[in-house]
Parts: C-alpha cells; sequence; structure tokens
C-alpha cells in the first residue's frame, strides 16, 4: 500500500514542501527513509514505532520505505516523525488516505505518542501560504507561532491519537486563533536612560543614532557609562511593525532560539562576547543557521570590548554593515540572511583603559596605544556612522541624588516623530530610515542651505574625511535635522554631525 502525506525542511531561514511518500509491502520487516535524510530523521524510525505501538496502534512487521521527496534537499530533525507516522498508518488503511493529502504536519514524537515542540513552524507556515497548502498540524506548543503568519488553518494537538482521530472525522477541532496577547515580551527592555548620570553627548548620540538607524561606536575608559548606555537603546527605538516581527520571528525560529511563542514584538538586544568566532557572528556550519547579525535583524547587536574581537570577525561585519544582508556560500548552497541591524560597539581607547582619563595616568607607549587602536581597520570604522568619546564622569556627577536625565520614554517619543518624517520621505522606496539611503537617494534627500554647504566643505578639505564618510555625515546630518523638524540641512546640524567623526582624525 502507498501513501502520501505533507511536511516541510528548513533550508536557512526558508522552508520548502516535502513530499513523504510510504509505501508498505511484503518481505523481511525493514524500516527504511530514503532521500537525503541526517541522523536525527533516521533515528525517528525507531521513535515512531514506540509512538505507534504506545499509542494502541499495531506497528507493521513488513518491508516498510519512506520516501522524502525532492531527494537533493537536506532533512534534518525530528520534524518529520509526526508526517511518517501518519504516512504508515495511512498506508496500514488506519488513516483515510484522501483526507492526509489536504494537510501539512509537522512534530517529533515521544515513546508514548505525545507531540513535542520543533523548530522553524513559522517559516514552514509563510511557506504553505505561497504554495496554497490551507491546512497546517502542529505540535500545541507551536501553535501561537504557526498562526502568526495568517490565512491558513492551523490545528495544534498534544499526542499522535488526537490527531489520528482528527483526520478520520471522529473528532472535531476548530483552527487556532493568533492572538496578539500571545506574542513574546521577553525581549521587552528593562533599562531606562534615567538610571545614566551624565554624559549628555553619548545620550544625545544615542537619540540620533535610534532616530536615524545609525551605527555607533563608543570609545572611553572602563567603568564611564557604554556598557550602560548600550543596554538602553533599545528601549528608545520605535515600535516595530507587523512585518518586522515576521521577518525577526522567522530567523529566530529557523535557528531554533527559545522565545515564548507567537510574534517577537520587541526589538532584539544581542551582546556576543569578544571571543565569539566570524562564523557565529555572521552564521554558517554545514547546514548554515543565521549568526548574531541576522539574530539582531531589526534590533541591536551590541560588541562590547571592540578591540579584542578577532579580527577575521570583525572584517566579517563590513558585508552585513553595508549591504544589510550576509551571504554564506557553500559547495553545495548558498543561503542569505537578512541582517539589518543596528550596530553599537564599545571599546576602550587604550589597552589600560586610561587615555584622556581627567585623572588617571595612562601607562601606555604610543606604539602600544596604536597597534590596539588599529585592531580596528579604516574600512570598519568607516562604516560606523556615528563616533562618540564617553569621558570618565566626575564624583559629582556619580554622588549626585538626583538625575537630570530624560526618560527614555520622552527620548523616545522624539525618536518616534523623526522616524515618522522618514516613513514619509521614503514611502515609495524599499528602505525605512536615513542610515539605509543609497548615493541616490542622499542626493535627492539630502538638501544643504549655504552656510552647511560652506561648513562641510571646509570639514572635508581640513580633515580629509573619505567619501564614504562624506556621505554618513550627510545621512547622520539629515537625521539631527529630522529631530529639529526642519526640511533644510543647516550649519549647525553639519556642525554636529563632523563631531561624530572624532575617529577619523586620526
Amino acid at each position: 500500500m502507498l501513501s502520501l502525506s505533507y511536511s516541510a525542511a528548513i533550508s536557512g531561514i526558508d522552508a520548502n514542501i516535502v513530499e513523504v511518500e510510504t509505501y508498505i509491502s511484503s518481505g523481511m520487516p525493514v524500516f527504511s527513509i530514503v532521500g537525503l535524510a541526517d541522523i536525527a530523521v533516521k533515528e525517528s524510525r525507531d521513535r515512531v514505532a514506540a509512538a505507534l505501538k504506545n499509542s494502541g496502534f499495531d506497528f507493521p512487521t513488513k518491508k516498510i520505505t519512506v520516501n522524502l521527496a525532492p531527494a537533493d534537499i537536506k532533512k534534518e530533525g525530528g520534524i518529520f516523525d509526526l508526517p511518517i507516522a501518519l504516512g504508515i498508518l495511512a498506508a496500514s488503511g488506519k488513516i483515510k488516505k484522501d483526507n492526509l493529502k489536504n494537510f501539512c504536519a509537522v512534530g517529533e514524537l515521544s515513546l508514548d505518542g505525545k507531540i513535542r515542540k520543533v523548530k522553524g513552524v513559522l517559516p514552514i507556515s509563510l511557506s504553505l501560504k505561497k504554495n496554497q497548502i490551507e491546512n497546517f498540524i502542529v505540535p500545541f506548543a507551536n501553535r501561537q507561532e504557526a498562526s502568526a503568519a495568517g490565512k491558513i488553518n492551523v490545528f495544534p494537538f498534544k499526542t499522535l491519537t488526537e490527531v489520528v482521530k482528527f483526520i478520520n472525522g471522529e473528532i472535531s477541532r476548530k483552527q487556532y486563533v493568533h492572538d496578539e496577547k500571545d506574542s513574546d515580551s521577553l525581549l521587552e527592555c528593562e533599562y531606562d536612560f534615567a538610571d545614566v548620570k551624565g554624559q549628555k553627548n553619548a545620550k544625545r548620540a544615542s537619540e540620533i543614532a535610534a532616530a536615524g538607524g545609525h551605527n555607533v561606536l563608543m570609545s572611553g575608559p572602563p567603568g564611564s557609562g557604554k556598557t550602560m548606555i548600550a543596554k538602553r537603546i533599545p528601549s528608545i527605538l520605535p515600535p516595530m511593525t507587523f512585518d518586522e516581527a515576521v521577518e525577526t520571528t522567522k530567523i529566530w525560529s529557523a535557528a531554533g532560539r527559545s522565545f515564548n511563542g507567537g510574534l517577537i514584538n520587541r526589538r532584539t538586544f544581542r551582546s556576543p562576547h569578544h571571543t565569539s568566532s566570524a562564523t557565529a557572528l555572521t552564521g554558517g556550519g554545514a547546514c548554515p543557521k543565521p549568526g548574531e547579525v541576522s539574530l539582531s535583524h531589526n534590533g541591536v547587536l551590541f560588541l562590547d570590548e571592540f578591540a579584542e574581537f578577532r579580527r577575521d570577525a570583525l572584517e566579517a561585519l563590513r558585508q552585513p554593515l553595508e549591504d544589510k544582508a550576509i551571504t554564506v556560500s557553500r559547495a553545495k548552497c548558498s543561503f542569505t540572511f537578512p541582517a539589518s541591524f543596528m550596530l553599537v560597539a564599545a571599546m576602550n581607547p587604550c589597552p589600560c583603559g586610561n587615555l584622556g582619563h581627567r585623572e588617571k595616568e595612562c601607562i601606555c607607549n604610543p606604539n602600544q596605544i596604536r597597534k590596539y587602536q588599529s585592531k580596528v581597520s579604516g574600512p570598519l570604522i568607516d562604516r560606523i556612522d556615528i563616533h562618540i568619546e564617553v569621558p570618565a564622569l566626575k564624583f559629582s556627577e556619580l554622588s549626585s541624588l538626583t538625575s537630570d536625565s530624560e526618560t527614555s520614554s520622552s527620548i523616545r517619543n522624539r525618536v518616534i516623530k523623526a522616524r515618522e518624517i522618514q516613513n514619509l520621505r521614503f514611502a515609495n522606496a524599499k528602505i525605512h530610515c536615513n542610515a539605509q539611503m543609497q548615493s541616490k537617494e542622499v542626493k535627492e534627500h539630502c538638501c544643504l542651505d549655504s552656510a552647511a554647504y560652506e561648513m562641510l566643505k571646509a570639514a572635508i578639505d581640513k580633515l580629509n574625511f573619505s567619501a564614504r564618510s562624506y556621505d554618513k555625515i550627510l545621512k547622520v546630518s539629515r537625521t539631527i535635522a529630522d529631530l529639529d523638524v526642519s526640511g533644510l540641512i543647516r550649519a549647525n546640524h553639519v556642525a554636529e554631525a563632523v563631531r561624530y567623526r572624532f575617529l577619523d582624525r586620526y
């Protein structure tokens, strides 16, 4: 007897529909799975057999062949346990085969027949929409994530027995309707800029960066508040749109990262350790998975101790910073992962960290300082829009019982207004903020008055900025003007933007 059921395989952050063909024939009792299946998929033979028996079904003592088609797509994980079990039951006559063809099923089976949570359910849901498959059987724990795609019928189950009865029409089950209250809230920022004492310049730079989606590099001695400021930047970013939430959740789901379920509707904040490899940052592996730059998509990637990262890891950031995507190539495949993130980096000015300190003396010689600062290459610094010095705090600032710092909510209101201006500006383009402008948009939207033009010309001639730095200054100036609700970029906007390129002067 031959049966056909549908499932899906994750490829990068996308999903491919897989036909699960099950053939039961007379002969020696052998259970084989073919179709470029990895070890975890082949181990499903034992899980499926035990799950069927413990769920009250007879396991056929015949030759069973399961083909996962197409055969040129890598299949991995326990996601195929449920469709394989259903295929065996259909081929044995325990399930109506015509009914089974109307469903796509995913799920890992426990030995007692319970259905466990699997990764990549949201990409599969989106793929089903494209392939016009309307019914989706998922583990109960994946119900929120599966329903987030919309326009497909999601049926969550806890056990194999329930699924069989449902397909045979013995029990009825309403489709699960997505509830926005189920969206993930673990990533809500717990920090507030009101906690930060002093550092007005750094907080102002953070506001500008959030308003325009610009990358930031903070340099200052240990304990000056760089990490504290970085952790609070997500609290002033604008709310995520529905499309951004779907994109972010899709990446996290495909990578197998844990979250509550539903959509991730908070800006992500990733802070990998400085010992992280280039692969950990950009993604990769034998079967390429998203790295930190993709997990930070639509959020913040914070690299503390920036100069301590491996040189190859830092240089690997150059492509995603420029293209907002990262391409990982292997001999048999190539994947492109989204990587539109806001880079926030922090580093000490020298090995001892006291260069430029008000009171402490730097013990590093010029060669040590030069060697330390050269760990971050010029081309990489060139791609960072805002460079800000974060000096050590005075005792009077630290000991103050009152804080003159604004709350994150008030800063966020100004950021949202600036982003609204940008949304109108780029309504007919594929970009969403000033930092994403290309040369064409820079020429069109970065209009300077005469005083601003002369100031920028003098700055470029005197400080020898590169062509990329020139564009960065214009983009940051445009954002500062947006915060001031000014159509033209004025001299004070350019002056402030130039001040944020201090590392280009060395």
